[in-house]
């Protein structure tokens, strides 16, 4: 698999974004599931969490 394009690479996180990020990690989605809804890359979307103190669900 290659690696996917985002075209958002190093933009800034918007309010609608982290209120998406929010929402979705408090309905218990995971990592790549909400990463591929907002249009960000997984490390990013997990940094921004932790740097927000937002919890996401590791799925197994």
């Amino acid at each position: 698999m290659g690696k996917e394009n985002f075209e958002r690479h190093k933009q800034p996180w918007k309010a609608d974004e982290a209120g998406m990020l929010r929402m979705l990690a408090g309905k218990g989605k995971g990592l790549k599931e909400i990463a591929k809804a907002i249009n960000r890359s997984e490390e990013s979307t997990k940094d921004f969490a932790k740097k927000n103190g937002i919890e996401i669900l590791k799925k197994r």
